[in-house]
C-alpha cells in the first residue's frame, strides 16, 4: 500500500489562505481518483475535495469557490489550496485515494494527517 502523508497546515486567520501537500511514498499513477478529507473535534470525518484522472474535480459545497485540488502524478503528489479560510474550516486534514469523484470515499488505511486551525 502506498503511504500518503499530508503537510503544510497550521494556524491561520480568517480569511487567510494555506496550501496543503499530500506526499506519496509511491506511485499515484493509477489511482483513479484522490480527495481531501478533514475532521475536527468531535465530529466524523468528511470528504473536501477530490480530483479524478482527466481532470475532474469535486467540492463539499461548505468549500466551493474557496478550495481548489490539483495534483502532479509525475511527482507523486496532491495539493490543496485554501483560501478565504473559516473558523470552520478548523480541523485536521487527510489525504487518501478515493473511489470515484461523485462518492470520494476512502480507499487506504489513513497517513499523517495536518492540523489546519483558523483562528484571530
Amino acid at each position: 500500500q502506498v503511504q500518503l502523508a499530508a503537510s503544510g497546515g497550521g494556524l491561520v486567520q480568517p480569511g487567510g489562505s494555506v496550501n496543503l501537500t499530500c506526499t506519496a511514498s509511491g506511485s499515484i499513477n493509477t489511482f483513479y481518483a484522490m480527495a481531501w478529507y478533514r475532521q475536527a473535534p468531535g465530529k466524523q470525518r468528511e470528504w473536501v475535495a477530490v480530483h479524478a484522472n482527466g481532470g475532474i474535480t469535486n467540492y463539499a459545497d461548505s468549500v466551493k469557490g474557496r478550495f481548489t485540488i490539483s495534483r502532479d502524478n509525475r511527482e507523486n503528489t496532491m495539493f490543496l489550496q485554501m483560501n478565504n479560510l473559516k473558523p470552520e474550516d478548523t480541523a485536521v486534514y487527510y489525504c487518501n485515494r478515493a473511489t470515484t469523484w461523485a462518492t470520494p470515499n476512502p480507499v487506504f488505511s489513513w497517513g499523517q494527517g495536518t492540523q489546519v486551525t483558523v483562528s484571530s
